[in-house]
């Protein structure tokens, strides 16, 4: 299972959420990930004595209720919840830290941290930023694009022209977010959401020209840090085989499972004399408006079996 260490959240999420290390160092690499042995616990939530959440949150209320808990009874509630494992604990509300409770994170070396946020906000932040750091995800071939304010993933085998037709989009006005290899994170349950590796960030590999720096070439217009992906174009070669097993009215539309997300996937037959990148935009703008219920396939079927129905129930002349 995906998982960060509190250091790396802290490194992240500090001058966003103002956050101030009050104790517990020594757990700074204490893992931040979803128990396999108990997968529907919450990550981050308020104080929990019986089921501890990785990220221990404490509101007004929670502050407010150790402090009126007397000396004896206060560190039974904390033996009770330093005897489970947490990852780090959080004030919130800009709340003075109990000293009992920075006494026994410093013990177990639990790391412990304030923040004058609310901590709704501070909940609903953390959620956010754990989901996406958590994420599952996988790598795959292809050329990621913003077209037309869609995530659109242009796969196919190698040689099939992927790079220049990213090219020629990019030179239309679209947006590169990654060539080569596409890290896919599942954020959501049914959200994909695409991104570049570090190394290979604003480069673009085109056969007979080498690497191509986009965000220097087109601008930073050009480069998109991050997109959800909405439908993958696969390139294919357009022989008798492959022409024969596409379907032309494209009545049933094609789909991908990836990382058990359906996605939906438009086949596009590469040939001599094709302008691929007017058939991606056109794919695009199809697309968008099936989103809005419009199907110029089912309408033109519809079309024509009115037509002959008409037909048939005309009357006959003699």
């Amino acid at each position: 299972m995906p998982s960060i260490t509190v250091r790396r959240l802290y490194q992240d999420n500090q001058q966003k959420l103002n956050l101030t290390w009050v104790a517990g160092t020594g757990g700074a690499d204490s893992p931040i990930g979803n128990d396999e042995q108990r997968p529907t616990l919450a990550l981050v939530g308020h104080l929990n004595f019986i089921h501890p959440n990785r990220v221990q949150v404490l509101g007004l209320a929670e502050v407010d209720y150790l402090n009126r808990l007397e000396q004896s009874a206060a560190k039974t509630a904390l033996d009770q919840l330093f005897h489970k494992t947490m990852s780090v604990v959080m004030v919130a509300n800009g709340q003075q830290v109990p000293k009992l409770l920075r006494d026994y994170c410093h013990t177990h070396n639990v790391p412990l941290m304030s923040t004058p946020l609310e901590s709704p906000y501070l909940m609903d932040v953390l959620r956010i930023y754990l989901a996406r750091a958590l994420a599952v995800s996988t790598v795959l071939h292809g050329v990621f694009l913003d077209v037309l304010e869609i995530g659109v993933l242009i796969m196919g085998d190698s040689a099939m022209g992927k790079s220049e037709l990213a090219l020629e989009l990019i030179s239309r006005g679209h947006g590169m977010v990654a060539d080569d290899a596409v890290e896919l994170y599942r954020i959501g349950p049914e959200t994909l959401e695409g991104r570049c590796p570090p190394l290979l960030r604003d480069f673009l590999e085109v056969r007979g020209l080498g690497i191509l720096n986009i965000r220097t070439i087109f601008g930073e217009t050009a480069v998109r840090p991050k997109k959800v992906l909405k439908l993958i174009i696969h390139l294919v070669k357009a022989n008798d085989q492959a022409m024969q097993a596409l379907d032309r009215l494209n009545i049933q539309s094609e789909t991908q499972d990836i990382l058990g997300v359906t996605v939906r996937k438009v086949v596009l037959p590469v040939a001599a004399g094709r302008n691929l990148a007017v058939l991606v935009e056109a794919a695009v703008r199809n697309y968008i408006l099936q989103l809005r219920g419009i199907d110029s396939t089912r309408e033109f079927i519809e079309r024509h079996t009115n037509f002959l129905r008409d037909q048939e129930n005309a009357p006959d002349i003699d």
